[in-house]
């Protein structure tokens, strides 16, 4: 099981972003968090099995359609088994 924890650049915010991500994370069965960090940025931290957590990375930089990603930055982690499921925070 690993941990990646992302940041997210770009037009994010306000698009839904973060409740496409969710959806996507919960389909991967993956567990952890998406969030509004700052105006144009999100972060995500989501904990699984590697592949799945390769295609959710994927799946971030291109995003949903009405969203503009410009950079990810990943940082990988050993996963710290803390989440149940996988939530949007605000």
């Amino acid at each position: 099981m690993k941990r990646a924890h992302l940041i997210i650049y770009g037009g994010v915010t306000g698009v839904g972003y973060r409740s496409w991500v969710r959806s996507n994370a919960i389909e991967l069965g993956l567990t952890g968090f998406v969030r509004n960090a700052a105006s144009g940025v999100v972060e995500a931290v989501f904990e699984g099995g590697e592949a799945s957590i390769e295609e959710m990375i994927k799946l971030c930089k291109k995003g949903p359609s009405v969203a503009w990603v410009e950079k990810v930055s990943v940082k990988w982690e050993d996963a710290k088994r803390e989440f149940l499921s996988f939530e949007v925070r605000f």
